[in-house]
């Protein structure tokens, strides 16, 4: 399920700002960025998220900025000293006019430029209020997440009326019927244009046999107690993704036999339209918690 939420803070000396979305996804994938020195915040962040989600691919991302951010300049002595070492050579090699001081500090890692400290309480401060902010944009993310589940849910039911359409179609086919089964094994008989005698009673087993083979009503009862399990877990709410990913699977295990046992077109044709409307129902399922 996809959502967004973000939430800022300040503490004395630096404030923040925390951003989580929530794409689709089949499992729990958890993704931070989090800026140097806060590295510890990590492992309690995760634990928040993974108590609050239990699907979907989770990027959470922190930023800090502090007051007087870069007003800080060191001399790096140790990389000046190589940098004068580095020119005194070349003077020995070289005719050239020697560098400016300013080409000098302009070089990479001469001058360091450093944010002013926290002192060790508000560094505290400033992590208790990160986490804080943290579980703030989790309730406000889940509760973007529920409002796309319910409109998910709509789809959903909508799904399973469909579904539930095509199974009182195939219920009620006439080609099912035991009758009818005699009777085109009695036409087909008649094309084969063969001298082939049947009693009635024989013919009568034979289309039993046939109607047995091609009996779906197991498939059929199967498929409207996943209905009714379907329905009854979307009612209930919650987490329930997995679990009506898994339905979906059993519906399309007993579409897939039904198929195979038909014994008419039609009923074939409603067999496949069952295939088709359980696919789009996974394809919602996926994108639910």
């Amino acid at each position: 399920m996809t959502g967004y939420a973000r939430a800022t803070g300040a503490v004395p000396g630096a404030s923040f700002t925390c951003e989580i979305k929530s794409v689709n996804s089949r499992g729990l994938d958890i993704r931070m960025r989090l800026p140097p020195g806060f590295d510890a915040l990590e492992s309690e962040i995760r634990q928040l998220i993974g108590k609050m989600v239990s699907r979907g691919s989770i990027s959470c991302n922190l930023a800090v900025e502090r007051e007087g951010a870069g007003g800080h300049v060191r001399l790096n002595q140790q990389a000046l000293d190589t940098v004068l070492a580095a020119i005194a050579e070349l003077g020995t090699r070289l005719v050239a006019a020697p560098p400016s001081l300013d080409g000098i500090l302009a070089l990479p890692g001469v001058l360091e430029q450093r944010d002013q400290p926290l002192s060790a309480a508000a560094e505290d401060s400033l992590g208790i209020a990160i986490i804080e902010a943290v579980s703030q944009s989790l309730v406000d993310l889940v509760l973007a997440r529920r409002q796309e589940g319910s409109r998910i849910a709509v789809v959903l039911l909508d799904r399973l009326a469909e579904i539930e359409v095509l199974i009182a179609r195939a219920e009620t086919h006439p080609a099912r019927g035991r009758e009818v089964i005699r009777e085109r094994l009695r036409q087909q008989i008649a094309d084969l244009a063969i001298d082939v005698t049947l009693s009635e009673d024989r013919l009568a087993q034979e289309a039993l046999l046939l109607a047995t083979k091609a009996d779906i009503r197991e498939e059929l009862d199967r498929l409207v107690a996943h209905l009714g399990s379907a329905r009854q877990l979307i009612a209930g709410g919650g987490a329930v993704g997995r679990r009506l990913d898994f339905l979906s699977q059993e519906f399309n295990r007993e579409a897939n036999t039904l198929c195979s046992k038909s014994n008419a077109v039609e009923l074939t044709a409603i067999g496949l339209d069952l295939k088709a409307a359980i696919d789009q129902l996974r394809e919602q399922v996926q994108n639910i918690e």
